[in-house]
């Protein structure tokens, strides 16, 4: 479910790989017992070091193990992934991450969790006006970043209804349309996705007609996470979660079949392409 992503995202992997071999090399280690210290190849070393990789938590622990330098390399990598998310949004992916199943509304644009390359920038340049070219690469990568939790050793289950207007909504141009569109139709191949869409026919049907996302986890209670423009905000209390997970059973109900889904999203990309 990767996606080809331009090289110039990768500046916070590079810093960080600087800092990996600089470490590294004042106390006196080459690649290959750095690796044999924490459990990786000399090439996966060689990797990190020159941001081609994100070095996985293991590996990021297996230095600070090896440096004695304390958690400051977990800490760095936590960062990469947090720091161009904002503040508010920071407890919801700590979450994201542990989640055993992932239930996304999504009413007006396709959800961040599966937004490609050039969608997320497009969505960027217009929330972000004021901030640099860089910055904007620097939040798409933070985004593509999330897609990591399907690299878990039992990934979570992710179910994503779409209401039509996510997929009539132009954002950025048709080709960005097309492309967004393709992959959602790759996404939804892998087996640990579900997605559905919600046609305008289908008129209200359920309470909330706002985005929302339920987090659901093996030994945890369910919680509920809505976002407005000022924020994001988490719900815990089995009330509210209770009417979110009644509503996204009205959602279910009343959208297409996962294979209708497919083909009228199947249809408008062809349409994005002509």
């Amino acid at each position: 479910m990767d996606e080809t992503t331009p090289p110039e995202l990768f500046n916070p992997l590079q810093s960080f790989g600087r800092d990996i071999k600089r470490v590294r090399l004042g106390r006196r280690l080459t690649q290959n017992q750095l690796g044999n210290a924490t459990g990786y190849s000399y090439a996966y070393v060689s990797m990190v070091e020159s941001g081609k990789v994100k070095a996985s938590e293991k590996f990021a622990d297996g230095c600070d193990l090896a440096f004695g330098t304390n958690g400051l390399f977990s800490g760095l990598l936590r960062r990469i992934d947090e720091g161009e998310h904002p503040s508010w949004f920071v407890p919801y992916l700590k979450l994201e991450r542990k989640a055993s199943r992932i239930l996304i509304y999504s009413t007006n644009l396709v959800t961040g969790f599966v937004q490609t390359a050039e969608y997320a920038r497009a969505v960027f340049r217009v929330s972000n006006p004021r901030t640099s070219a860089e910055g904007i690469e620097d939040k798409v990568a933070a985004r593509l970043r999330r897609r990591k939790v399907f690299e878990r050793d039992a990934p979570p289950l992710v179910w994503i209804i779409l209401h039509e207007a996510c997929l009539r909504t132009v954002i950025g141009d048709a080709e960005v349309m097309a492309g967004q569109l393709a992959y959602l139709l790759a996404v939804a191949a892998s087996p640990q996705v579900e997605l559905q869409v919600v046609q305008f026919a289908a008129g209200i049907p359920a309470r909330s007609t706002m985005p929302f996302t339920v987090l659901r986890f093996p030994s945890s209670p369910t919680v509920l996470y809505t976002e407005t423009r000022v924020g994001g905000r988490m719900h815990d209390s089995a009330q509210t979660v209770d009417a979110a997970l009644d509503d996204y059973d009205l959602l279910r109900a009343n959208a297409l079949s996962p294979d209708h889904s497919l083909t009228l999203i199947k249809t408008l990309l062809e349409e994005y392409r002509a």
